[in-house]
């Protein structure tokens, strides 16, 4: 959780998906703000929680949803010798929250594999499945998408003042697990670097 006496949430506004222009974003905001005085929040219930807290809390809801949909878990591990999001490098991830991808952030092969390990299960398929929404070429990749899958606790939602652009052209269905990811998004400065900015407006 992030200390809400170093940060502070710039506004309301969900950031948004970024995709392959991540990289591309996080420099302009290190031009802007300074190395080290910006964060990525996710505010869930009033709190601002870190990258790997989220990312704890996206497990969650796919461990739900196995739980609710065993024939899935079991097609996975027939069919899947491993899962990937982005590039079939992912797989180095392992279940590693750390290895956030070189050029797109990916959370869902991690939590996946996570998944498999807590159910006492193996990949025994021989193929390397892309869990990528439609763009994968195997069912799994569009049943298992965090645009598809629901996340566990539609009570605790983020209600960004941009939902309505958020939601505008979003590849994800609303009350998705990527839907809560999303939408729970802040950027955070450092509360003297937001000072000062607003001193100088």
């Amino acid at each position: 959780m992030l200390d809400k006496d170093v940060w502070k949430q710039i506004d309301n506004n969900s950031t948004g998906y970024m995709g392959k222009k991540r990289n591309e974003e996080w420099a302009k905001r290190n031009a802007l703000y300074g190395v080290g005085n910006w964060q990525m929040g996710w505010l869930v219930e009033g709190n601002l929680l870190e990258y790997f807290e989220i990312c704890e809390m996206y497990g969650e809801a796919y461990y739900a949803y196995f739980m609710l949909r065993p024939e899935l878990m079991d097609h996975l591990v027939e069919v899947a010798s491993d899962v990937y999001n982005y590039s079939p490098e992912d797989i180095q991830a392992g279940e590693d929250f750390s290895h956030r991808g070189d050029l797109v952030t990916h959370i869902t092969d991690t939590v996946i594999r996570r998944c498999v390990n807590r159910f006492g299960r193996k990949f025994k398929g021989n193929k390397l499945l892309q869990i990528r929404d439609r763009i994968g070429p195997h069912p799994l990749s569009l049943a298992l998408s965090p645009g598809q899958v629901p996340f566990n606790d539609q009570k605790i939602l983020s209600f960004p003042d941009n939902l309505e652009e958020l939601h505008k052209d979003a590849w994800w269905l609303p009350g998705s697990v990527e839907d809560f990811y999303q939408r729970a998004k802040r950027l955070c400065l450092k509360k003297e670097v937001l000072k000062q900015i607003q001193d100088n407006n």
